[in-house]
């Protein structure tokens, strides 16, 4: 398999093509990537700003550049010996007019040859929620209409700019009369008699026929799991990989698919060995991919919260907590507030998925013997604590049955329902176990497999909403915190646990990717860099936020149903704002402040509709909306100097302890175990918000133009490790290493390193050894109170404790990638990191 030494993840689209992809192959070599690692290319929905809407799976798509870009890009990035890793979508298409395959459905119904190439319920008529009202208002207020579609020039029934084609069989022999048709009983009957139903998009929660991404309806399910719609939507990209120009794939939403494990042999038998295939998969905590799935690793999302553990105060994210339920006025039950919010995604937004489920679950349940507890309500209430129940994704259960590691899972949720069952009655919900686990030949039918499918795709969605797109939009007391692969839940951090999870990394998915920023990222790495030091020092932020709040009263608008902003969103808002916090932004920079803005208000509305409490996208509250928005801006009024003098003076010393964090999360994402992955521009400094924010195009120029061509101990290098630069060069710098000895980065020993003495508590390292090659890593941590005390002398130290060096490390010579200097070391390791000199990279050849 061909194993990158680093990434370069691009964005596709909103300016990105192509050819503008192919012009930064010579930057990106000088960067030290080895391979560019590209967002969907293929043919997307007019407009699309992510490509995950693909339209057309073979086709490249023409609005980044064609087939004929894509070529010239190829040649670019061989020109530069780098290599392509595509991110590919085999979980949905978009539903869309645009789809030609979608659209054969919708004109040809259960008669399409594409009928079963989509997650259709074929019970019914296909349901298509793309209307503002239910399909009789807004057939009463004149919406909707008979006319020739311009594609095709045969009957549609007309929603706007939207051509519904019609079934043959309803306008077969009479094609001119049916255009004539205006009276709405006409159009109505001709709605009835076609093989789906347009109705309101509000109602697609609960009556929908057709199995979504998540909640978008926009996006329906594909049945890879067919081997004919596997070879349909895949000829293209296994052309690209037969043919040599794209190395590696990356598989959206792995987790979606009805059954992941033959899936991905499937790709990998069509592929072959040397492909690099990784997967989108949030692993829960102590979670492992499945074994027997033929991929390098995940896309790296564990390997955010692992790096949290290396850069959290313990004690001091306790204090956080505590002052955040002072403010909010009410004790904070993060495992309850992670069970309601499942419980509204049951109830409200999965509704349809979960009735489904139900349906099976009766039928299923009908040829038992009659029993109370199988009866429909208990049955539900069993079947909605199981699914709330859920601490991980999903289990990975089929026809084979259920793996020995999805069984112990489902063994736990099972014991974790019978501590606590709700209101469920746990005969029910051992009935409801034992068709997952397949324990009875009663079992194998096959309503108890799509039992078992649908179960287990429910389960993903399920916690991806409730967690990442609701309880981390609630929950506000520690925002680095509210990561995507992290958990809120109340967990111990320390190096030690952090020395252990890379240890795991090294023996489970030493290939897999290592992010720390990406496109779904809720903030970017620096921003949730510079958060981390909140924990450090509590108190001053605490303080600060009383302060700052105080300060405000008077924008605080006092609505009906209770004050806006409330306490936890003013608490959300000063942390927001303080992580996006431009370095070197001024209280009395107004067009700065501005730029700012116009990012920050979008993210404040999304974060509200997201946590679903007092507004929603899809019930949105105007007023308490406008109110919380107008309390933002005027924080960042022009006339509001005081604040921002007071916000800026504050933010001062976590702006700088932030930045040591940043170094230090760079060097472990570059030196630790997995495939370094860097995010467009987050070689530089990242203070994005969440998407759309964080997708913006970096300044690829000025990227270009201050990456030096000799580093640190030269001339030519960067010496102030406050600014993007520095990080930029120590990226490169990490990266030719990895280039210089892949196998040390790849399959070498990782070893933590213990310190004693005068600031032990102020470092992290950890060391890479193979036979010919070694590394000592050694980086600040919790510098805050060191960078913000009072200086005693001209140099700042962070750090002098002394490092026992393992018998593999004693007694070689070493180079010094900050100085070039040669360090002849014996038993013993002693560290002076200083602010001019703030960490150690020492390497032996």
């Amino acid at each position: 398999m061909t194993i990158p030494t680093a990434t370069y993840r691009v964005q596709f689209r909103n300016g990105m093509t192509f050819d503008r992809a192919g012009a930064l192959a010579p930057y990106l070599r000088r960067l030290g990537i080895s391979h560019l690692y590209a967002s969907p290319i293929f043919k997307a929905a007019p407009g699309s700003t992510h490509g995950y809407d693909v339209t057309d799976a073979n086709e490249i798509d023409p609005a980044i550049g064609g087939r004929d870009g894509f070529d010239r890009m190829i040649g670019a990035l061989r020109a530069e010996g780098l290599g392509l890793i595509l991110d590919i979508v085999p979980n949905h298409m978009a539903a869309s007019l645009e789809n030609t395959w979608w659209r054969d459905v919708i004109e040809f119904g259960e008669q399409s040859r594409f009928a079963r190439y989509f997650d259709i319920d074929w019970s019914r008529r296909l349901t298509l929620p793309f209307l503002g009202d239910s399909f009789e208002r807004v057939l009463a207020a004149g919406d909707v209409s008979v006319k020739a579609d311009p594609r095709s020039g045969k009957p549609a029934l007309a929603y706007f700019d939207n051509f519904y084609p019609m079934t043959p069989d309803s306008y077969a022999g009479r094609e001119s009369a049916v255009l004539q048709i205006s009276d709405k009983a006409g159009i109505a009957r001709l709605h009835d008699q076609q093989p789906y139903r347009l109705m309101s998009w509000r109602d697609a929660a609960s009556d929908l026929s057709y199995r979504r991404f998540f909640e978008i309806t926009g996006l329906v399910g594909l049945r890879v799991e067919d081997d004919m719609v596997f070879d349909d939507a895949h000829r293209l990209v296994l052309e690209l990989v037969r043919d040599g120009m794209v190395d590696g794939l990356r598989v959206d939403h792995i987790d979606g698919l009805a059954d992941p494990a033959p899936y991905l042999h499937r790709l990998r038998s069509k592929t072959g060995p040397a492909c690099y295939i990784t997967v989108e998969k949030i692993l829960g905590h102590g979670e492992r991919l499945p074994r027997d799935w033929p991929v390098a690793g995940t896309t790296g999302y564990e390997f955010i919260s692992s790096v949290g553990q290396a850069l959290v105060d313990a004690t001091g994210l306790s204090e956080l907590r505590d002052a955040y339920a002072r403010s909010t006025g009410a004790s904070v039950d993060v495992k309850q507030e992670l069970r309601e919010a499942k419980l509204l995604m049951v109830d409200k937004n999965f509704a349809g998925e979960f009735s489904a489920l139900l349906a099976l679950a009766l039928e299923i349940s009908s040829k038992e013997p009659p029993h109370p507890s199988l009866a429909d309500s208990a049955l539900r209430r069993g079947l909605r604590e199981l699914l709330v129940a859920f601490p991980v994704y999903r289990t990975y259960g089929s026809f084979r049955g259920l793996p020995p590691e999805s069984r112990s899972m489902l063994d736990q949720v099972l014991g974790a329902v019978r501590r606590e069952p709700g209101d469920a009655d746990l005969e029910t919900v051992a009935f409801i176990a034992r068709i997952l686990k397949e324990d009875d030949a009663r079992f194998a039918s096959a309503a108890a497999l799509e039992f078992r499918t649908r179960f287990q795709q429910l389960t993903g969605p399920l916690m991806a909403k409730s967690l990442e797109d609701t309880l981390f939009y609630r929950h506000n007391a520690v925002l680095a915190l509210n990561e995507v692969g992290a958990e809120p839940m109340p967990r111990s951090f320390s190096v030690e646990r952090f020395h252990a999870e890379m240890s795991e990394r090294l023996a489970t998915q030493p290939d897999g990717l290592s992010a720390t920023s990406t496109h779904d990222t809720k903030r970017g790495e620096d921003a949730r860099a510079r958060l981390y030091s909140l924990t450090e020092a509590p108190g001053i932020w605490v303080e600060a936020v009383d302060r700052w709040r105080g300060m405000s009263r008077a924008n605080v608008q006092h609505l009906p149903e209770g004050p806006a902003p409330e306490p936890a969103v003013e608490w959300m808002i000063y942390q927001a704002l303080a992580g996006a916090w431009p370095v070197g932004l001024v209280a009395d920079d107004d067009e700065g402040i501005q730029a700012l803005q116009e990012r920050f208000l979008p993210y404040l509305e999304k974060a509200l509709r997201e946590a679903k409490l007092r507004t929603n996208w899809g019930e949105v509250n105007d007023a308490y909306e406008a109110a919380v928005l107008d309390y933002a801006r005027a924080l960042l009024s022009p006339d509001n100097r005081g604040f921002k003098t007071d916000f800026v003076e504050t933010l001062q010393p976590f702006i700088r302890a932030g930045l040591a964090n940043s170094l230090t999360q760079t060097l472990i994402k570059l030196a630790a175990p997995g495939v370094a992955d860097i995010y467009q521009g987050s070689e530089g400094h990242d203070f994005s918000l969440v998407d759309p924010d964080n997708r913006r195009e970096p300044e690829f120029a000025a990227l270009e133009e201050q990456l030096p061509s000799q580093f640190f101990g030269s001339d030519g290098g960067n010496t102030d490790w406050q600014t993007a630069g520095f990080k930029q060069q120590l990226v490169s710098a990490l990266l030719g290493l990895r280039h210089q000895a892949p196998g040390l980065f790849r399959r070498g020993d990782y070893l933590p390193l213990a310190a004693t003495g005068d600031g032990a508590q102020g470092i992290v390292a950890f060391a890479r050894s193979v036979s010919d090659h070694a590394l000592i890593v050694v980086a600040p941590r919790l510098v805050f109170n060191v960078l913000h005390a009072p200086a005693t002398s001209q140099v700042l130290r962070l750090a002098q404790p002394e490092i026992a060096l393992p018998p593999v490390l004693a007694n070689r010579t070493y180079r010094n990638l900050w100085s070039s200097a040669r360090v002849q070391l014996a038993k013993t390791l002693t560290v002076d990191l200083r602010e001019d000199d703030p960490f150690m990279v020492l390497w032996a050849e």
